[in-house]
């Protein structure tokens, strides 16, 4: 490798090493994106109330469930009450799966779910209804607990509001825990705004149990947590019954990571990922081992030249220059009856009318094309002295017969 060369490498590894360090210092963006999974530390995660838990429920048993909801409840023990919290801005049940949360509440269990949209197969049922009031600009909006305690306790919320309410509700089975109070803009009139008060967080019965229903997920994220509204997360699970278990749905998230590969069901089942993890380790050992070169480079030697072509190309130039046309005919006709007992297996001592029919008909030729070419040979072989212009013609049909 020459001097140059190993210039433009090192500057390449340079500007290489420059890049992955500029990556790796500069701050990164902070990810607003809803998540609400136990382990995510970004503003709109669990983490600060999943660790908190143990705190707020100390005689709870906290179950963190990794799975369908259906499965969770089908084998649980039914002998024991306990809550279900789920948590994430929206919840989609399926038919299943609001069957058996359904039978769990009507057992004696209690529900707690806070999301800006439930399953409709599950609101159609409880018989409520909920909606957004979207903004232009981002807003602000005052969380406040209706029960006589916590009345005059106020909770801002400045940042991923949609202003979610119920607008509509079973007044006989519910109860209405607490509000949330926005400003809303009618961009149809020139500075037309009104504040309003809406239910965000209500109690339904059913059953033996309860849903309890908050429309205000961001209220539990890590963001408000930190932000001084931990007392509106500790007062509304204040509604929650004193249970031995307490399970936490880390499932049903936004930020859930979800394998989409084809290998999914490979790594979803233990065995199998294991098996596929040692397959890619043992090839990885094999080629940095195995396959590396264990000989030095085997230098490239040049075959030898066919002087073939050249050499008839001299004999060629030796009989034009000499002129002995004779001699070349008689070789010619030699090669040319070698050729025939070897490609068609025929006697060529005496050339006559059955040697003609029987390398016509083995060689797919006209009997006439044959026997002008055998007449041919013998006549030449029958005169001492040749033309050029005989040389020529014999060769012409000799090419034409072997075609």
């Amino acid at each position: 490798m020459d001097k140059k060369s190993k210039i433009v490498i090192g500057i390449f590894a340079l500007v290489v090493v420059g890049i992955i360090i500029t990556e790796v210092v500069r701050p990164k963006p902070i990810n607003w994106n809803p998540s609400y999974t136990a382990t995510d530390k970004i503003p709109f995660g669990c983490h600060v109330l999943y660790n908190e838990l143990p705190t707020i429920f100390p005689n709870n048993t906290i179950e963190t469930v990794q799975e369908s909801v259906y499965n969770v409840l089908l084998e649980r023990d039914s002998s024991k009450l306990s809550n279900y919290l789920i948590i994430n801005d929206g919840i989609h049940l399926d038919k299943q799966e609001t069957h058996q949360i359904l039978d769990y509440v009507n057992q004696g269990n209690t529900v707690f779910i806070a999301a800006a949209g439930l399953g409709w197969q599950l609101m159609d049922t409880l018989n409520i209804a909920i909606s957004s009031d979207y903004s232009l600009k981002e807003g602000s909006a005052i969380l406040s607990l209706t029960h006589k305690k916590f009345k005059d306790e106020k909770f801002t919320l400045s940042r991923g509001v949609f202003n979610s309410h119920f607008t509509s509700v079973d007044s006989t089975n519910t109860t209405i825990l607490g509000n949330i109070t926005y400003t809303r803009e009618n961009y149809l009139e020139e500075q037309s705004s009104e504040q309003v008060t809406k239910p965000n967080f209500i109690r339904t019965d059913f059953g033996k149990g309860a849903f309890i229903l908050s429309t205000t997920p961001q209220a539990y994220s890590n963001y408000y947590m930190l932000k001084g509204n931990s007392s509106y997360v500790t007062h509304s699970f204040g509604y929650l019954q004193n249970r031995e278990v307490l399970y936490w749905d880390n499932y049903k998230k936004a930020g859930r990571v979800v394998i989409d590969s084809p290998m999914r069901f490979v790594l979803n089942q233990v065995s199998l990922k294991w098996a596929y993890y040692l397959t890619i380790i043992g090839l990885l050992l094999f080629v940095l081992f195995k396959g590396k070169r264990e000989q030095r480079i085997i230098p490239v030697i040049e075959p030898l030249k066919n002087s073939s072509v050249e050499f008839a190309q001299a004999v060629g130039s030796l009989y034009h220059q000499n002129k002995d046309h004779t001699d070349l005919i008689h070789k010619k006709i030699n090669y040319f009856l070698a050729y025939l007992r070897n490609q068609y297996h025929i006697e060529t001592t005496k050339l006559n009318e059955q040697t003609i029919q029987i390398l016509a008909s083995r060689a797919g030729k006209d009997m006439t094309e044959t026997k002008n070419l055998v007449e041919f040979i013998l006549k030449l072989k029958n005169k001492n002295v040749h033309s050029e212009q005989e040389s020529i013609e014999l060769n012409k049909k000799i090419t034409a017969f072997k075609q």
